[in-house]
């Protein structure tokens, strides 16, 4: 394995540890308030990770090409911004 490939790995992992606390956090605020954007806050972080996280997957396991699994990180990742821009004007 390829000293690139092992940096992508690990910050991969990285972005999901950090995505997932941000995604939990934000989950548990809108446990404890009920506050419908902090849950549409929570989702849009989870679609993000998730992005990230199965793009890293799509590539590693070489089922797709590269080229699909970037094409799959940057929707996840516009559709999950767009989740975040749409909780910050939620009521």
């Amino acid at each position: 394995m390829s000293p690139h490939v092992t940096t992508v790995v690990a910050f991969k992992t990285l972005s999901l540890v950090m995505g997932g606390l941000v995604t939990y956090f934000a989950y548990r605020a809108y446990r404890r308030t009920e506050a419908r954007s902090l849950g549409l806050l929570a989702l849009g972080f989870g679609v993000v990770t998730l992005g990230a996280i199965l793009a890293g997957a799509l590539d590693q396991t070489g089922a797709f090409d590269r080229e699909w699994a970037l094409l799959a990180e940057s929707a996840l990742t516009a559709f999950g911004f767009g989740i975040i821009l749409y909780s910050l004007y939620a009521e």
